[in-house]
């Protein structure tokens, strides 16, 4: 098979999206996502392996990761030694202080499971904490700078979780390479750099910016040594104690202690922390020509939309229409429109929110709601469907969702497998460092208004809850339950497109996967129609307009993809060019 610069700062984005967010619902639902921050492009080639593979959003990770298959790790243990790497490699994306979601298979069982990691609402939390005096959200910049956006992270839970269900190597093993990394220090890359000279707020945080700036306020220079001796000693901590050295003791006392800081300090308690758990969600999947699709279901979104997308267009020969052709981009920009109209008006945490996941998933209602798709023209802004599964009455939401996370795979010489999304939320988080990593922002990927024209949003915040999330780790299997593909993207609630965009390429034109994860994206989350700058899509523009398409944008869509087929001879990867990812194989 054949492979078929400049973003903004993220606090214009931020600003844009305040303003966006003090109008009324159908109004801010038409502001295009914030995109990830671009830092160029590096064309790679496809990775193939004959028992193993591992591919993550940065080198230094991969190769722990690696490091790990080949001591006789399991893909679990792989993947937490990848994430402890990240929080040191890639702060801005994801880490200790935020949350995840897992799809981990097991190949001598055929079992998949799915892992809910995200982060909570504090116990003290309610629907209206991000209102003003007079009833009406805050700017969106204010909301994620301050301790209110802090949620309970999840991600030293999961890495426990992962480890008792599916580990091979202690568990304090997999901590060694990070904590000498965090120690000796590692090289600053250039995305790394490049986006902490976008970031502005980061700065005002005294220990994030004794560690990342100089003194005149510009980031250290690329290739910079960074050392994290604090990292080093929570890593010891937890590699002593387990994860209950983070959610208790010291390191509890400290994040407390930094949450509590003005300015809208947290309402977080030590039994917000020490309470956390890993919830096991039932996996979301569906059919798409010969494959089964599956997913993470509520409160991510991300499974049951790209199932959904993928259903609605299975009528459709995409096969015939052609990689990256208008008439492909039309027909994908009208299923996007549709799933993202449920998305918004239905899907949230389940432990809350009745979810009609079923309903919106029935073979009946798909090709219902693909009726309404007219190959030559835009339908314009969707709206919900009704599926037959009852749902509770509620009103749309449309909450932006920022974009910074990563994105991990892992397959093992067992065939167990992983694919998981991890994230901080924002770039940065809420921009407050402690004990070595940062904090995350994910209480802003909650409605900020609680309602809407006297009906409640299934995404509103209340104590305890998981807010909404497009993650949308992925894995693909054949006839007889054989997984034959996995893949997954950062980008925030383009992670959506992003993966629906990477399973057609897969699936109905055959792309290798590393020519499926470069390709110019695409898209339209119910608004705008989105081309990505630069790349091949943008020819693509005036063909839309004709079509109806009556706002159509070139922006930056930084994904950050990773994407494994099995092969013959084992298995073949691919890794985004738009971020510094590579693949290993073995």
């Amino acid at each position: 098979m054949h492979a078929p610069p400049c973003w903004k700062p993220a606090m214009l984005a931020a600003a844009l999206l305040a303003l966006a967010l003090n109008l009324p619902g159908a109004a801010f639902a038409q502001a295009p996502a914030q995109p990830e921050g671009a830092s160029g492009r590096t064309e790679k080639a496809a990775v193939d392996a004959t028992r193993a593979v591992v591919a993550s959003a940065n080198p230094v990770a991969s190769q722990v990761g690696a490091d790990i298959l080949a001591a006789g790790g399991s893909a679990a243990d792989a993947a937490i030694g990848i994430q402890l790497a990240l929080t040191l490699v890639e702060p801005q994306s994801s880490g200790l202080g935020g949350g995840a979601f897992a799809l981990y298979w097991v190949e001598r069982r055929g079992r998949l499971t799915s892992y809910d990691a995200r982060e909570t609402a504090p116990g003290g939390a309610n629907p209206e904490m991000f209102l003003d005096g007079e009833g009406k959200p805050i700017p969106f910049a204010d909301g994620v700078l301050g301790g209110r956006a802090i949620g309970v992270p999840g991600t030293p839970r999961l890495l426990a979780e992962l480890h008792r269900r599916h580990g091979r190597l202690p568990w304090a093993r997999l901590f060694d390479p990070v904590i000498r990394l965090a120690e000796q220090g590692f090289a600053m890359s250039p995305r790394l750099v490049t986006l902490l000279g976008q970031e502005k707020a980061l700065r005002n945080d005294p220990l994030a910016a004794a560690y990342f700036y100089q003194p005149d306020g510009q980031p250290k220079p690329v290739g910079t040594i960074l050392r994290n001796p604090d990292l080093a000693a929570t890593l010891k901590t937890l590699q002593r104690r387990g994860a209950d050295g983070f959610y208790r003791g010291d390191i509890a006392q400290a994040i407390l202690a930094r949450v509590a800081e003005p300015p809208r300090p947290s309402s977080m308690t030590a039994e917000d922390l020490a309470g956390y758990r890993v919830r096991e969600r039932p996996v979301v999947c569906g059919p798409y020509r010969r494959f089964e699709v599956c997913g993470m279901g509520p409160p991510s979104s991300g499974g049951v939309a790209v199932v959904q997308m993928l259903g609605l267009l299975e009528r459709f020969d995409l096969a015939a229409t052609g990689a990256g052709t208008l008439a492909s981009v039309h027909l994908f920009t009208q299923a996007h429109r549709l799933a993202f109209a449920d998305r918004n008006r239905y899907l949230a945490d389940p432990d809350f929110v009745p979810q009609p996941v079923a309903g919106l998933l029935d073979r009946g209602y798909l090709a219902a709601r693909s009726a309404l798709i007219d190959p030559q023209r835009d339908m314009g802004t969707a709206q919900p469907g009704q599926p037959a599964q009852k749902a509770a009455a509620l009103a749309d939401d449309a909450s932006p969702e920022l974009p910074s996370t990563s994105h991990l795979i892992v397959v093992d010489r067992w065939g167990d497998a992983i694919s998981m999304t991890t994230t901080i939320e924002d770039a940065f988080g809420a921009r407050r460092m402690v004990r070595g990593f940062l904090l995350n922002n994910e209480m802003t990927d909650f409605s900020f208004l609680p309602a809407q024209g006297g009906q409640p949003v299934a995404n509103r915040v209340e104590a305890g809850k998981r807010p909404r999330s497009s993650m949308a780790p992925t894995m693909v299997f054949a006839p007889g339950r054989k997984l034959a593909m996995l893949l997954g993207s950062p980008g925030g609630s383009q992670i959506i497109g992003y993966a629906a965009q990477t399973a057609i390429a897969l699936i109905d034109w055959r792309l290798d996967p590393q020519a499926a994860v470069s390709a110019g994206h695409y898209g339209n989350p119910n608004g705008p129609t989105q081309l990505e700058r630069g790349t091949e899509a943008e020819r693509l523009a005036d063909g839309l307009k004709a079509m109806g398409h009556a706002d159509v944008r070139l922006v930056e869509m930084t994904s950050g993809l990773s994407a494994v087929i099995r092969t013959g001879q084992g298995w073949q990867a691919g890794v985004d060019p738009r971020r510094e990812g590579r693949a290993i194989g073995f």
